[in-house]
């Protein structure tokens, strides 16, 4: 009698049919649980997900294309306008002083001492809001911003926000704060497609950022909170205000 031979799914195949069988199953019986889990699992897969690896990269590796140059390029498409963007590179040793000094008294005054997050910015900010009953004031620091403008978008949901700080404590981990500055100060932006302080400084004032002067930079680091708002070369009432507040925080400093 000819043997007849029977062939068998390999056991993982198997294990896996049954473990499927069985989360549908249970989540027919329990449709809440399963729902709740379900939407756990997919959290926990965004956050495994994330860019760790070109965060690492920023130690030597100059970042391409930002999350906030691809959201503006995609707005522009659907406003049907042309994107055109402005960007060139320097090194941090090609920055004057003043303009780090500016950018760091007028956006995160405690940049060179916290470990990326500013605890009593975020507890004001959170009293402000609840206060006023809506988004009034911002306690982001100049490492949320740089992960913010690399790797996310401007939204304000939930996640993003979690994702930002899961972002920001390991760029903080990993990258030493002169690095973290020089990124910033070469990816955010500075008005319509304009990019970092070197493309800012030729657009403004007609040089290269190594050249600007003191109150150049006081006026560069103004116009950081609305860049689309607000000209560093134009004398309006807030960029005067603005940047002879960071100039005085400069100098009560001894900056």
């Amino acid at each position: 009698m000819e043997e007849v031979r029977i062939q068998q799914k390999p056991a993982s195949t198997k294990q896996f049919t049954n473990v499927a069988k069985q989360l549908l199953h249970r989540s027919r019986r329990h449709p809440i649980k399963a729902f709740f889990i379900t939407v756990g699992i997919i959290i926990v897969l965004q956050f495994l997900l994330l860019p760790y690896g070109n965060v690492r990269e920023l130690k030597t590796k100059n970042p391409g294309e930002t999350a906030f140059m691809k959201e503006a390029a995609e707005r522009a498409k659907k406003e049907g306008k042309s994107f055109h963007k402005v960007q060139y590179w320097v090194s941090l040793k090609s920055i004057p002083q003043d303009a780090v000094d500016a950018v760091v008294v007028a956006e995160d005054g405690t940049f060179w001492q916290n470990e990326g997050f500013d605890w009593y910015e975020f507890r004001e900010s959170v009293e402000k809001d609840w206060e006023e009953g809506k988004s009034v004031r911002g306690a982001s620091t100049i490492t949320q911003q740089l992960v913010k403008n690399l790797y996310l978008s401007s939204s304000k949901n939930p996640l993003r926000k979690l994702k930002e700080w899961a972002l920001t404590w390991y760029l903080n981990k990993q990258v030493g704060k002169s690095r973290i500055i020089e990124l910033y100060l070469n990816v955010i932006e500075w008005g319509d497609g304009i990019y970092g302080i070197e493309a800012a400084s030729r657009v403004y004032f007609g040089k290269h950022a190594a050249e600007l002067s003191r109150e150049e930079c006081a006026r560069l680091a103004a116009t950081i909170p609305s860049p689309l708002r607000h000209r560093a070369d134009m004398d309006t009432k807030y960029v005067l205000r603005r940047s002879q507040i960071i100039l005085e925080r400069m100098n009560a400093r001894g900056l």
